[in-house]
Formats: structure tokens, C-alpha cells, sequence
């Protein structure tokens, strides 16, 4: 039984890597091909870099650890092995001519893919590989679920381009709910964070295992994320222009970069537009608004509020009266499929009120799917922090004070991401993100 049992976990982790490459296939496809060599996020890399990347990742990932595995083209696995930011110096000038075409992109992802899928069809997954510090199912974990990160990082990215240059693609309608502002209490308690081994957790990113119990005092938080309606008066009431609400860092890089509002909104005479992902429309009040952790921070400012860390975030969504957690906000797994808009539900937001089912214990609504949610917490490594020999900068890179946490997911967030213990993190200045926020206040 204890064979079976593995032989239908491997192959349930190869049939959710075919899976996940079906996400991404899709999405490059609503990019018009004269699109492909655009950069749409200065910040980001080309298109065409991306497309790339994802088998890439993979094939060194794997070839990495496993020696049988050569390469068949060493110039492109350098190429497309770099992270999500340029580097300076290690890539091309980035003329159109230094990166490679479609066709011979799209031949050099065919040949990984098929030499990747006949060396797993016949491994044996469980078994220690490489340093012997992980086995090929761990490989195949961070792969599905790296691929799924950039799932959500794309789109984003592809947010960013030119209506016309995208193929429009239909998404779900969410009704509104019953939206009424207002703050709801949460009682001291516990939080746990991180995770901890386990065989029912088969896989955690580093920066999740630690798992540890913190005692969060009493306080009050946002029933709902703070909406475009609610951000509208902090921009209405000049907040751009004053910096009493921004700290010093987040005021040079406003006035630095001219940044006057939300990136998801557009100024059409008097009027306000929201971009989506095809098409701009009126700003819809209700929805979450998306902004950087600065801008969330001087809102909470303006507002005598402050941003969670990320220890309340934990109690809001998880805790409970009796000191007990919950694995997800709502209870038990089950059925997450109609709690939240989530798992590449809609290419946009929805209103706040509109996740009915996806309430914590003490009524704290859509803290799952929606928009990340940034918290006031730096990005730091847990208790016993150990990277992983496969991907050491991972995270450890990313501990240097100028990343924050942020926790939820948004509609373009896969199911996977949605467990306990995962952690996201930015730097406070990028409004690119689907991200939005919650306030906190001491308990009355």
C-alpha cells in the first residue's frame, strides 16, 4: 500500500506540472505576437525573456542535481537562468537583435520539456538526489510551484500593456454583497507562524519552516480591504502633495518619480478610470485598491491607523476564540472553490464584500484571494532558518530590510499559495503588485 501510495503521489505531482505549464502556455497566447519583445515594466524583462525562463528554471533546476541530465544549448540555459530583475552587466544591451527569436525560443522549451519528461517518467522520485539534502519530488515542487509564482507575476506585467496589444479574454462576473466599512475586534491570542515538518506538508519554500507561537495583544482591524472608494478620499484630500503622511523614503520617491495615485488608475479629465486587464472602465468603488506598501503605510497615516504586522494578520484570519487555529480563514480546506476570487478566477478584482464565504472566526472578510495584503513587517528569516542547497538566494537574498511580507493571494493566485505558512514580499515603493491592504488599530 505504502508503494501505491507513492507511485499515485508521483504521479499526481507530474500531472500537476502538465498543469501548471497549461497556465502558462495560456497566458502567453493573449500576447499578440508583435508584442513579444515589449517591456512593459521597466523593472521587468522582456517578454520574450520570460517565455524562456520558465523552462529554464526547470531544466537547471533539475540538471543541477542530477548529472545524467547535459545540456544541449549552454548559451540559452545562461540567458534564460537569470531572476525576474535585470542585472547590469550580465545580459545583453537589450537590443531586439541579443535576444533570440520566438521560433528558436519556442524549439529550445520543446527539447527541455520533452528531455525533462522522459528523464521523470521513468525516476524514481522519492529517492535522495544531488547533495542528498532533497529528493526529485522536492524538485518537482519548487518547479510547479515557481512556474505558478510567475502564473501571477505576468499577469501583473502583462497589466501593465497597451490594451490592444493583448488578446481580450472573458472573465466570471462576482456580485457585489452588502459592503459596510467599519472595524471589527480581535482578542488576544496566539498566532502561529511558519511551518513545521511534516509529512502532511510536503512542501514549503525556506523562508516558511520555523514554525513558531507568538502572543498577539487585543486589536482591531478593517472588515473589508480598504476600497478605491475609501483610498479616493486620501487622494482627494491632496495626500500626494503632503508629506506629513509619507516617511522620508516614500516621500523622495514620490516626488522623484511623479507618482500621483494608484498604477491601476487612469485620469480622464475629471473623471477616474480603472485599468483592467483589457479594457478601462469607471473606477469601481467597491473593489480593493491596489498600491505599494508605501502608499498603503501613508493611508494608515492619514487615517490614524497603521498596517498590520505580520503576526496580526496570522490572528485575524486563523485564530480563534478557544486559542485554536484555523488552516484557512473559513475552517478546514474542503471545498475553497467558491470561498474567495482566487485560483485564476477573474483577470481583475472584485468587490470586497463579495467573498460571503471567506470569512474568519471573528468576521474578518476575504482574507484569501482579492489582493495580497501588505503588512507593516519586514521580510525576515524565522527561527533556524535554513536555505535550500538547490535554490540558496531563494530567499535569503531578500533579507536585507527592504522587502516587506504581504499575505492573501489575489485572483491570479494559485490554490497552492494559499496555505498557511506561505509568505510573499516587495519592495515598498513597487505599485505594480495586486496588492492591497487592511488597517489595524489598538482595541477599544
Amino acid at each position: 500500500m505504502a508503494t501505491a501510495t507513492k507511485l499515485t503521489s508521483s504521479r499526481n505531482l507530474l500531472e500537476r506540472l502538465a498543469e501548471a505549464r497549461a497556465v502558462t502556455d495560456h497566458l502567453f497566447q493573449i500576447i499578440r505576437p508583435d508584442a513579444l519583445y515589449d517591456r512593459p515594466i521597466a523593472e521587468r524583462h522582456r517578454i520574450i525573456f520570460y517565455i524562456g525562463h520558465l523552462e529554464a528554471f526547470d531544466w537547471n533546476l533539475f540538471r543541477g542535481q542530477c548529472p545524467q541530465l547535459t545540456s544541449f544549448d549552454a548559451s540559452l540555459d545562461k540567458l534564460f537562468a537569470f531572476g525576474i530583475d535585470p542585472v547590469d552587466g550580465q545580459l545583453p544591451a537589450d537590443q531586439l537583435e541579443d535576444w533570440p527569436s520566438p521560433i528558436n525560443t519556442r524549439r529550445y522549451n520543446q527539447l527541455v520539456r520533452a528531455k525533462l519528461d522522459d528523464f521523470l517518467d521513468s525516476a524514481k522520485l522519492d529517492e535522495p538526489i544531488g547533495d542528498r539534502t532533497a529528493t526529485l519530488s522536492t524538485l518537482l515542487h519548487a518547479a510547479i510551484e515557481h512556474r505558478l509564482m510567475h502564473a501571477e507575476t505576468l499577469a501583473y506585467m502583462f497589466h501593465r500593456l497597451p490594451f490592444h496589444r493583448k488578446i481580450s479574454q472573458p472573465q466570471t462576473d462576482i456580485p457585489s454583497g452588502e459592503f459596510s466599512p467599519g472595524m471589527v475586534e480581535v482578542p488576544a491570542g496566539p498566532a502561529t507562524l511558519g511551518l513545521q515538518l511534516d509529512p502532511d506538508h510536503p512542501f514549503g519554500w525556506d523562508n516558511e519552516f520555523g514554525a513558531h507561537r507568538v502572543h498577539v495583544p487585543a486589536f482591531q482591524i478593517d472588515k473589508f480591504m480598504v476600497t478605491n472608494g475609501e483610498y479616493l478620499e486620501f487622494v482627494s484630500a491632496g495626500a500626494y502633495q503632503h508629506s506629513e503622511f509619507w516617511e522620508p523614503d516614500a516621500w523622495n520617491w514620490i516626488q522623484r518619480s511623479g507618482v500621483k495615485h494608484p498604477a491601476f488608475w487612469m485620469r480622464e479629465a475629471t473623471d477616474w478610470l480603472y485599468r483592467g486587464m483589457f479594457e478601462a472602465f469607471p473606477l469601481r468603488l467597491t473593489w480593493p485598491v491596489y498600491v505599494s506598501q508605501a502608499e498603503a503605510r501613508a493611508y494608515a497615516r492619514w487615517a490614524n491607523k497603521a498596517l498590520p504586522t505580520e503576526a496580526q494578520w496570522h490572528r485575524a484570519a486563523y485564530g480563534q476564540l478557544n486559542d485554536a487555529e484555523h488552516e484557512y480563514p473559513w475552517g478546514a480546506r474542503g471545498d475553497s472553490s467558491r470561498k474567495g476570487n482566487f485560483a485564476f478566477n477573474r483577470w481583475d478584482a472584485a468587490p470586497v464584500a463579495s467573498a460571503v464565504n471567506n470569512e474568519s472566526a471573528f468576521g474578518v472578510v476575504g482574507m484569501l484571494g482579492n489582493g495580497w495584503e501588505w503588512t507593516a513587517s519586514e521580510f525576515a528569516p524565522f527561527p533556524g532558518f535554513r536555505p535550500y542547497s538547490f535554490y540558496p538566494g531563494y530567499s535569503a537574498n531578500f533579507f536585507d530590510g527592504k522587502h516587506f511580507v504581504m499575505k492573501g493571494g489575489s485572483s491570479r493566485t494559485a490554490t497552492a499559495f494559499l496555505r498557511r505558512s506561505f509568505r510573499n514580499w516587495f519592495q515598498p515603493h513597487y505599485q505594480y503588485v495586486y496588492a492591497g491592504f487592511r488597517c489595524v488599530s489598538n482595541a477599544s
